[in-house]
């Protein structure tokens, strides 16, 4: 399936009828026509700010990956999960990205487990810059989705005086924690809420594989309009995520391709810094928990008042819509979370659908995810850390892998002791 990516009136868009017409930036023109990211530019052209022109084709990409990663249905595909995905992207200078065009692919790869085939075409978005431009006195951005681990993140950062200005990825149910969080760490003025609202004609998928890529591209989009950025300094863009999610090893064999997401993997977050290094976007991506659990972020977290207070009301949850709004409880990011309340000591006032995991039926004890934690976490004592792990650390990228075994051997125990705690054999 190929999908033509630009904004509304570029001549690509009136292509083969075979093809998807995604306009970017804006709304479908007409009747079978995709979009995504009208509330984008709208949000940037309202605060006055004018990013590099490569941040603009890195979220056109983006944009374009995520409408057609939402679009192209897996159960349709030969084994029921790998995509052959085919994208014209309009940018602002489609000859640089031609020639990083294998390095996108291969992120891309890594991201969602697909085949991408990309072509970059003229006429990306650019637009004429504010007469007076704003530009951002904070010191580096971070990414606050409203999950417990950016939230820490924040939290961190705000102790140590760093003065973070705050992205976030709208999506339903976190907004009014977004916005909560984000006045405690930065003020009202140092956050930035946008949503994509990619959507095609036609199935959809929900698995969405690629939706850090567009979050991580609205972080360097706001890295690049810091005042520190526009006098050559680097900016760090944090990404906030514990070692044991960010390497999330499949645990066992059921989960391999389906189940194991990789959006803040290390090996996909190197790719996407040397994507950024080849176009002089002096952006560092940094994950400051990627060795440490969820329990350890908890327990050292700078400001524990607020922590104990308020860690209950973020979002862990892989099917919080799914459930009205509420964590499920026995999803891995839920078990995760249950975890680390418990080894952080503190009570956990998240409230749970199913709550009580020790109950032997198919909804608690039973389920798939609790039931592949349960095994993960025995054949790590029988067989080795290497049997649950696998192929995760295998890329020349990660460099020595100690550390990263380190983090999940300890997330692995803290699973253990709570599954324990919840008679769950």
């Amino acid at each position: 399936m190929r999908f033509v990516c630009a904004p509304a009136g570029h001549d690509a868009l009136a292509g083969k009828v075979s093809d998807i017409g995604v306009v970017l930036y804006g709304q479908s023109q007409k009747t079978g026509q995709g979009a995504a990211g009208g509330a984008v530019f709208d949000q940037i052209r309202r605060r006055k700010l004018a990013p590099a022109p490569k941040a603009w084709d890195l979220l056109s990409i983006a944009l374009s990956v995520v409408a057609a990663d939402g679009r192209v249905e897996r159960k349709a595909s030969v084994d029921g999960w790998t995509r052959r995905i085919e994208l014209a992207i309009a940018v602002n200078d489609p000859k640089f990205w031609s020639r990083q065009k294998e390095l996108v692919q291969s992120a891309l790869r890594f991201l969602t487990t697909d085949i991408w085939e990309i072509e970059f075409i003229d006429g990306g978005m650019l637009p004429a810059p504010p007469k007076q431009a704003s530009t951002l006195p904070q010191e580096c951005v971070a990414l606050l989705s409203g999950g417990l681990d950016s939230l820490i993140g924040g939290l961190d950062l705000a102790a140590a005086t760093a003065k973070p200005y705050l992205v976030s990825q709208v999506s339903n149910g976190d907004k009014k924690n977004q916005t909560f969080f984000a006045l405690k760490i930065g003020g009202e003025q140092a956050h930035l809420q946008l949503n994509h609202n990619a959507k095609c004609p036609g199935p959809n998928e929900r698995s969405q594989r690629s939706r850090s890529l567009v979050f991580l591209a609205y972080g360097v989009l706001a890295a690049t309009v810091l005042a520190r950025y526009q006098t050559g300094e680097t900016v760090t863009l944090y990404a906030s995520e514990n070692g044991l999610i960010a390497i999330n090893p499949p645990l066992t064999a059921a989960r391999l391709g389906a189940l194991s997401t990789r959006t803040m993997h290390p090996v996909y977050l190197a790719q996407l810094q040397k994507l950024l290094d080849a176009a002089g976007l002096h952006v560092l991506i940094e994950n400051p928990y990627r060795f440490k659990t969820k329990g350890e972020m908890l327990a050292e977290c700078a400001d524990q008042d607020f922590l104990v207070k308020n860690a209950h009301t973020s979002t862990s949850c892989g099917r919080y819509g799914t459930f009205g709004y509420k964590h499920c409880g026995r999803c891995l990011p839920c078990l995760i979370r249950r975890a680390s309340f418990h080894a952080w000591g503190q009570k956990d006032k998240t409230k749970y659908v199913y709550d009580k995991l020790g109950k032997s039926d198919g909804d608690h004890a039973g389920y798939d995810d609790v039931r592949s934690a349960s095994m993960a976490i025995a054949e790590a004592k029988s067989d080795g850390l290497d049997s649950v792990i696998g192929a995760s650390l295998s890329s020349p990228l990660i460099g020595d892998p100690k550390d990263y075994e380190d983090v999940v051997r300890r997330g692995l125990d803290e699973l253990a002791a709570f599954l324990a705690g919840q008679g769950v054999k």
